[in-house]
């Protein structure tokens, strides 16, 4: 908003008075929000630290049984194996609001009948069982991980909009108002002394043809 275009008017420094009370407010309103973002992003961030913990040393075992399992099956009979082998395990997709930002939730479950091994033991041994298992119990810890670092990725997405908006308000918009209710109160006083000084002039010379008047009704 330049003040150039600004219309120099009373209604129109009540009007862009308003605006700026707006723009403020909007502005506290955003400047609470990104301090509550700020505080769940860290909240979301530690439970991620915890997750990531969590599943650590389990993946390391799992990491080592299907090692073994490599090695003792080899790789043609272990993927025969992974591809002969019914999915037991699925995951529902839900929403949730985090500060008005949406953030998917993963809930791992296993599916009817999948309690039990979906695979034939002839070909198989121990350490397949064991990787087998193992994988089942950590996918849930896997998914809960994945959901921390999506929810940071959102939430720190949304804080860098927030940010934007408010920089935008502090150091473009508002400024713009306080400038044109500067220019419009400015330009108002402006004229209110020219109408004083010009009032003034109107009464001198009103005063001057009085007395003229006065003086040519004596004389008469």
């Amino acid at each position: 908003m330049s003040s150039r275009r600004v219309t120099a008017t009373k209604i129109e420094l009540i009007k862009i008075r308003r605006s700026m009370q707006v723009a403020k407010m909007v502005h506290k309103i955003l400047d609470d929000k990104r301090e509550v973002l700020l505080k769940k992003i860290d909240e979301m961030i530690e439970e991620a630290n915890k997750a990531r913990d969590d599943i650590w040393s389990p993946l390391a075992e799992i990491y080592s049984a299907v090692y073994t399992s490599y090695m003792s099956l080899g790789t043609t009979t272990l993927e025969s194996i992974s591809d002969s082998t019914p999915s037991v395990m699925e995951t529902d997709v839900n929403v949730r609001r985090i500060v008005d930002v949406k953030i998917p939730t993963l809930t791992v479950k296993t599916r009817e009948g999948g309690q039990h091994l979906s695979y034939g033991f002839i070909e198989t041994n121990a350490s397949v069982d064991k990787a087998s298992k193992l994988i089942k119990n950590m996918l849930p810890a896997v998914c809960k991980a994945a959901e921390y670092e999506n929810a940071i990725f959102s939430l720190a997405k949304e804080l860098e909009k927030t940010q934007k908006l408010i920089n935008a308000l502090e150091f473009i918009i508002i400024p713009q108002y306080q400038d044109a209710v500067y220019f419009i109160k400015a330009t108002l006083e402006e004229r209110e002394r020219e109408e004083f000084v010009r009032i003034k002039k109107v009464k001198v010379v009103l005063d001057k043809k009085k007395l003229a008047e006065a003086e040519a009704v004596s004389r008469s």
